[in-house]
This record gives structure tokens, C-alpha cells and sequence, in this order.
């Protein structure tokens, strides 16, 4: 069942969303060659409780830390630990909250120092795919035409989107429907009404599709051992367009 949020429900989910954004960009400014992933989850935890929220995903169905840091060929939920970070690797950062009954999730990937060309065209390309789809979540229309936008523009860039793992609705709780794939034909799902709130997040893989869950039961890496980068953004739907909730401005 899709959930239409109160105004009073989309001010607390704006204000977990805010502690998300700020958190990444915190996180943005410490991603270098030589810190550890580690590292970046100590300073993402004390951060989120500085503001007054909680991890969302520390415990989440048993998931260990509370950010998810994916290097490389990793797709999402990469566990940190005491990998270093060197020169040229790309992070993904998946970072979710819990703040006054409300939850707000996003993700980036950043380069650590100077990347490949291939690497920030990858980076490029997925950031734009989520700007696409988020383009299309708009009052009346439905679910698969973000999905079709988000397929359309990383295809024709020459990359591929994971279709093993999908974004979702979010609010009082972390993961609600609907699902939000990355891929499918346009005009099918579900049709958007203003007070729906989408957790939107390509997932993009230089090479296939494939993915395989390594055996810790969480890191998701590329089958063909590619570059993966995923970003993602919480948005709300209203009136008059897409309303994104996990930046510091309103982008929509």
C-alpha cells in the first residue's frame, strides 16, 4: 500500500532528510586516498547522532554498520572495515537516518583523488540518470516512467543498470512501497499523487548487469568485476513537481 504523507509528516521526513544530506557532504570532504572505510563510518555515526538522529541501517535485518561504503566493482551495502582507500578507487556512500519517527536515505559516489576518464563518466552518467528519473516523478505520471528515464539515459551512455536491486517508498518506515526499478517501459506501476515520498537510486555498472552477493551476505559486486556507482535521493512528490529532500537546496 502506497502512503500519501500529511504536511506534518513530510516537514519530519524533510528534517531526517536534511541530517542525510548534510551527513554526506560531510563525508564528501573526508573521502582521500589512505583513510579507511572504517574511518568513515566512525565519523558518519558520531555525526548523525551530533544532529539528533540515528543510524537507519545500523542493525536494519541484521546489517552491521551504519553506512554502507561499496569500492569500486562493489554495487551497494559494502561493509566498512579497515580497507584503505587509494588513489583512483571510486566509494559509493549509502547513508539512511531515523529522526523523530521518520526516515531519509541517499547515497553519492566519489571519487578519491584523480579517476579514470571511463571511472568519472560513469560517476557523470549515474548521477544524471537519478536527475532523470527524479525529473519524472511528477503528480499523474507512474512509477515505470522513472524507471524508463533512468534505463533510457544510462543505456545510451553504454552502461548497463543493476535490475537485481530497486529503490522504494520511504517514510515511517525505511522500505515501502512502491518498489522503484531502475529499468521497464514507460506508463506502468502505479500513478504518482503529491504526497508521495520515493527513495529514487540508479545503480550503474560499466559493464553487465549481473551482480552476485559476496559471501558475507550483504557487499553486492558486479559479476564482470566492473565499476559500479549508485546515487540516490529522497524526493517528494507535489503539485508542482519533484521535490528533493536530501539537499541542503530544492534542485527539482
Amino acid at each position: 500500500m502506497i502512503i500519501i504523507k500529511s504536511p506534518e509528516e513530510i516537514g519530519k521526513i524533510a528534517e531526517a532528510c536534511l541530517v542525510v544530506a548534510r551527513a554526506l557532504e560531510y563525508l564528501r570532504g573526508l573521502v582521500r586516498p589512505g583513510v579507511t572505510t572504517r574511518m568513515l563510518e566512525h565519523r558518519a555515526d558520531e555525526f548523525i547522532r551530533d544532529h539528533g538522529a540515528v543510524p537507519a541501517f545500523k542493525g536494519y535485518r541484521g546489517y552491521p554498520a551504519s553506512i554502507c561504503t561499496s569500492v569500486n566493482n562493489e554495487v551497494i551495502h559494502g561493509i566498512p572495515s579497515d580497507r584503505v582507500l587509494r588513489e583512483g578507487d571510486i566509494v559509493g556512500i549509502d547513508l539512511g537516518v531515523f529522526k523523530d519517527g521518520f526516515f531519509g536515505d541517499a547515497a553519492r559516489t566519489f571519487a578519491v583523488g584523480s579517476i579514470s576518464p571511463e571511472a568519472e563518466k560513469l560517476l557523470k552518467v549515474t548521477e544524471e540518470a537519478l536527475s532523470c528519473g527524479i525529473e519524472n516523478a511528477r503528480k499523474s505520471r507512474r512509477v515505470s516512467d522513472i524507471s524508463h528515464a533512468i534505463q533510457k539515459h544510462v543505456e545510451s551512455n553504454g552502461f548497463s543498470v543493476v535490475r537485481a536491486f530497486v529503490g522504494h517508498g520511504i517514510g515511517r518506515s525505511l522500505h515501502e512501497d512502491p518498489q522503484v526499478p531502475n529499468f521497464g517501459l514507460p506508463g506502468r506501476g502505479p500513478r504518482l499523487s503529491p504526497g508521495i515520498t520515493l527513495a529514487i537510486e540508479p545503480m550503474v555498472n560499466m559493464g553487465g548487469h549481473e551482480v552476485v552477493v559476496l559471501d558475507d551476505g550483504w557487499t553486492a559486486v558486479t559479476l564482470d568485476g566492473t565499476l559500479s556507482a549508485h546515487f540516490e535521493d529522497t524526493v517528494l512528490v507535489t503539485d508542482d513537481g519533484p521535490r528533493i529532500l536530501t539537499q541542503e537546496t530544492d534542485k527539482s
